[in-house]
């Protein structure tokens, strides 16, 4: 039978392949056969794997497993055993994992069939994912417009329908605003919440591991198999310290954040028609104040920039990827980094250096980490009084390719909504719920929780999308 790939959910293939409709095998089959048709113009997958096929048949025989032959595409940063990894630079290539990351293991515990893995923004290091080494995806919603970064090709590959479902990095927004360039369902989960080992680090204390899905139910059940306590990342939180919300009521909007220079009109009045559909709910909105959003694009930069330079600092030709010989051993590190590393990379690896450098540490890093603190509790003061909230997840829908490539700044401006939640550790989801009214680009409201309110993200969320 001919698979309807376009209408096809999680809950929808399970329960096709429990009925037998069709088996794992065929399910794979018509993901690699659309894959095939597609993705040279998407570009959203750097490799298919050859063994697609097989993992299917295996994951066949367990149908009682809650992802038990769901295909699936990871992104290029997340470690499979054996499979490349090249976080979409030039410096790790023909590099092989030798182990799996945590979040793999899980997926592939519960039955998860690897399709590929996925096109990104180099080290995790963009807004478009055109800063991947191996070119630009294209947004399957528009091919002349970015599919959003860094992980593009993750987002690409659900909305596309390359994939049912997919894992993406989440350090500034890298999940949230490809899914709502894409018009998928993104998770960033909460910081510890999910486990970093076998995630190719940009900035430690910023990335989380998240899915993107067609459905917030769909996210849910991905959430819920990677999910959990893990000796292995000494950041990932034990159970008996995280704590459950209840019913989710109310809703905090921070109007005074959101209505600001810079956001799309037609994104604001979805917003407000989001906020229309929130009280038709039965929630009730409520102004918050989060009086020092206005600089945490600022102090993310600094941080990330920070951490990306010392995180970056073992990729240097000597145990693994490129290397380019020199008459010395600093030589061949500066060949080998020079030519492995793209643009943005080395700019970025620039900036960390000199705000850690000495002399400008106390300006610039240690700063940015005391207003950090103040971010982080200007939402712990929120949520004394919501339960959750709203705001936009990008302040304009996606861009043009090449129209924000020569403008860093600009391109950093796109993170404005998304970043604070990762300097906060907070979860936060990206929902779509609308277009533009001309060229029907996706726009998408934001939802935002206390520390381990991930319940109620899908709560609101499963209600909102219906």
């Amino acid at each position: 039978m001919k698979i309807d790939l376009s209408n096809l959910t999680i809950a929808k293939a399970r329960d096709g392949l429990k009925k037998g409709d069709f088996s794992a095998r065929e399910l794979t089959e018509a993901y690699l056969s659309h894959i095939a048709a597609e993705n040279a113009t998407l570009n959203a997958y750097l490799e298919v794997f050859d063994d697609a096929l097989a993992q299917a048949e295996t994951a066949g025989k367990a149908l009682d497993r809650p992802l038990a032959g769901i295909p699936l595409a990871m992104k290029d940063n997340i470690l499979i055993k054996g499979k490349h990894a090249t976080a979409g630079s030039k410096i790790l290539s023909g590099y092989a994992a030798t182990y799996d990351a945590t979040a793999t293991k899980r997926l592939r515990e519960a039955g998860a069939v690897f399709l590929g893995r996925t096109n990104m923004d180099e080290f995790a290091m963009g807004s478009s994912s055109e800063n991947s080494a191996y070119g630009a995806t294209k947004n399957p919603r528009d091919l002349s417009r970015v599919a959003g970064g860094s992980s593009g090709g993750s987002a690409a590959a659900v909305a596309g329908d390359l994939a049912l479902a997919s894992l993406g990095s989440d350090t500034g927004g890298s999940i949230r605003e490809p899914a709502s360039f894409c018009g998928v369902v993104g998770l960033k989960p909460t910081y510890g919440a999910v486990s970093r080992f076998g995630l190719i680090a940009l900035g430690s204390s910023l990335d989380q591991i998240g899915p993107f899905a067609k459905t917030v139910a769909d996210a849910e059940v991905l959430y819920s198999v990677i999910e959990g306590r893990d000796p292995l990342d000494s950041t990932s939180v034990p159970e008996e310290l995280r704590r459950a919300p209840g019913e989710p009521k109310r809703i905090g909007v921070p109007m005074e954040f959101v209505e600001r220079d810079g956001i799309d009109a037609e994104v604001f009045a979805d917003f407000k028609s989001s906020l229309e559909r929130l009280k038709s709910l039965g929630y009730s909105l409520h102004d918050v104040k989060l009086p020092n959003l206005g600089y945490a694009l600022a102090v993310y930069y600094i941080i990330m920039f920070a951490e990306a330079s010392t995180n970056l600092a073992r990729f240097d030709g000597v145990r693994y990827g490129l290397r380019k010989e020199g008459d010395s051993v600093l030589s061949m590190y500066e060949l080998t980094r020079g030519e492995g590393f793209g643009k943005e990379v080395r700019r970025r690896i620039m900036l960390g250096t000199y705000v850690l450098s000495s002399g400008y540490y106390d300006a610039y890093y240690r700063k940015a980490a005391s207003v950090r603190a103040l971010i982080a509790n200007d939402f712990k003061e929120a949520f004394k009084d919501v339960d959750v909230i709203a705001m936009p997840t990008a302040p304009a829908p996606a861009f043009r390719l090449g129209e924000k490539s020569n403008d860093p700044l600009a391109m950093y401006l796109a993170d404005i909504f998304t970043v604070p939640m990762n300097l906060a550790g907070v979860p936060a989801i990206s929902i779509p719920s609308g277009t533009t009214k001309e060229e029907n680009l996706p726009l998408s409201l934001q939802l935002i929780a206390p520390h381990f309110g991930e319940s109620s993200l899908f709560n609101i969320g499963k209600r909102f999308e219906t």
